[in-house]
Formats: C-alpha cells, sequence, structure tokens
C-alpha cells in the first residue's frame, strides 16, 4: 500500500509523466494498485459528503454515510468502463503509440489525480456540512467541488497525451538521427515548451472530455443520492426522472431565490 501511495505522489508530481520517462516507455504505474488507491479516496470524500445527513440539516440518516462511501468510487468505476473504449479508439485515431493497457493505465492516473482533489477538499465539504443546513447549497458546493477535481484530472490526462503524441512525431521525424536535447522537468499539468499540438488531435480530444465529462455527470444522477434529502427517507436509489443539469439548475434557482 505503501508504494501505491508513493506511486500516487510521482504521479502528482509529474515525475510518471515527464517527457524523458515517457520515451523510454516509463509508464508503468500498476493498475491494480490505483485501482485501490481510486477506491480509497473515493470512500474518504464520500465520507465527508455524506457527513450532511448527520448535520443539523440533514435527513438524519447514517446509512447515507455508508451508501456514499460506496457510491463515490462506484462512480469513478463506472465512468471508466463507458468511457475507456472510446478514449483508446480517440487515442488511436490521432496516432499515439499507447497500447491498450498503457490507455488503461493512464486512465486511471487521472482517475486518481481526479480522487486525490477531491478527497484533499474533503474536509472542507465536511466542515460546511455541519455549518450550514442548506441542502442546495450543499448540493451546490459538491457539484462546484467535482468540478475542480475533474477538470484537473482532465488537463492531466490532455497533457500527457500531448506528450505521447509528441514522442510519436519525435520518433517518425528524420531528426531523430541526431541525439535530442534533455527535456527540462516539468510538472504534470505543464504545457511542453516548442511544441505545437495539431489542432484535429486538439478537437479529437477535446471532444472525448466532452464526452467523459456528460457520462460522469449522468452516470451520477444514476447513482444518486449522494447527500440525502431532508425531507426524504433514506434509499439506495432513487427512480430515474428529470437529468442532471435540470436538477442543478432548479437547486441554484431555490438557494438564490
Amino acid at each position: 500500500m505503501w508504494q501505491w501511495i508513493l506511486t500516487l505522489d510521482r504521479i502528482l508530481r509529474g515525475q510518471t509523466t515527464q517527457i524523458s520517462a515517457l520515451r523510454e516507455d516509463k509508464f508503468d504505474i500498476p493498475i491494480y494498485g490505483m485501482a485501490v488507491i481510486i477506491q480509497t479516496l473515493g470512500a474518504i470524500y464520500g465520507l465527508c459528503m455524506g457527513l450532511f445527513s448527520i448535520s443539523p440539516g440533514g435527513s438524519g440518516h447514517a446509512m447515507q454515510i455508508i451508501a456514499s462511501m460506496l457510491k463515490v468510487p462506484a462512480l469513478f468505476v463506472c465512468t471508466l468502463i463507458v468511457t475507456f473504449p472510446s478514449l483508446y479508439v480517440f487515442n488511436a485515431l490521432v496516432g499515439s503509440r499507447l497500447l491498450i493497457l498503457s490507455v488503461l493505465r493512464l486512465l486511471l492516473a487521472s482517475l486518481a489525480v481526479i480522487l486525490a482533489v477531491l478527497a484533499s477538499i474533503g474536509p472542507i465539504v465536511g466542515f460546511f456540512s455541519f455549518t450550514t443546513t442548506s441542502y442546495e447549497f450543499m448540493i451546490l458546493l459538491n457539484v462546484f467541488v467535482f468540478t475542480v477535481a475533474g477538470l484537473l484530472g482532465l488537463a492531466f490526462l490532455l497533457q500527457t497525451l500531448h506528450r505521447m503524441t509528441i514522442l510519436r512525431s519525435e520518433a517518425s521525424a528524420t531528426s531523430m538521427t541526431q541525439p535530442s536535447p534533455p527535456e527540462p522537468e516539468m510538472g504534470p499539468l505543464e504545457h511542453p515548451r516548442e511544441h505545437v499540438l495539431a489542432r484535429h488531435v486538439k478537437t479529437v480530444f477535446r471532444i472525448w472530455v466532452i464526452v467523459f465529462g456528460l457520462v460522469g455527470c449522468q452516470m451520477a444522477w444514476v447513482l444518486r443520492p449522494f447527500i440525502g434529502h431532508p425531507n426524504q427517507p433514506f434509499t439506495w436509489f432513487r427512480h430515474p426522472d428529470s437529468n442532471f443539469f435540470q436538477a442543478v439548475a432548479k437547486a441554484a434557482i431555490k438557494l438564490f431565490s
């Protein structure tokens, strides 16, 4: 477990996605280890998310905490299962040399970044759970936290895919007959200098990011409730109606009206 935590630390510091390491095909994070880390971090955030249920403004059902601890990891696992095939196909279309196992490792690393951000903000969510009685505010707060974490994780994914595409271009260029100058150390979200990604590659990656975001939002709607409505009994799942975006809009209108 400690080795998996150290691997996550290297991912967050950008050590696993340096161009020098990727050039030598050293993106070899443990699949099982990252899966365990994702489940653990998701359960931590689910715990903080579900605390509102036992707060003065909550539903009073402690089972909601356990449900949230199970549902947050399930949300990311289900989203991974649904979107993984499309990422592999999109990745192949732009000429990346990542094989299917490497694509899986990369997506797991991106999810680990998302969950690490979520778990780090979890105590703040727990703090607001006991200092407000507004159910709508807690919905919007969690949507905001998930959005921030998702954007950071997807930025990590796109930058790594960008670097992989650069290496693909280098491998096919005749200039590779001469030694390449050493690349400077970069953070995981830092854009490689003096490299421009082709417009069609950017378009393909951005389309996939939109697809991933839409799937994640609707998956969260399918798995709700995560917080627990104060005026409704505890339930593992609610009857499907409306959609994620309508629910967020209604919460915002009710909060600010």
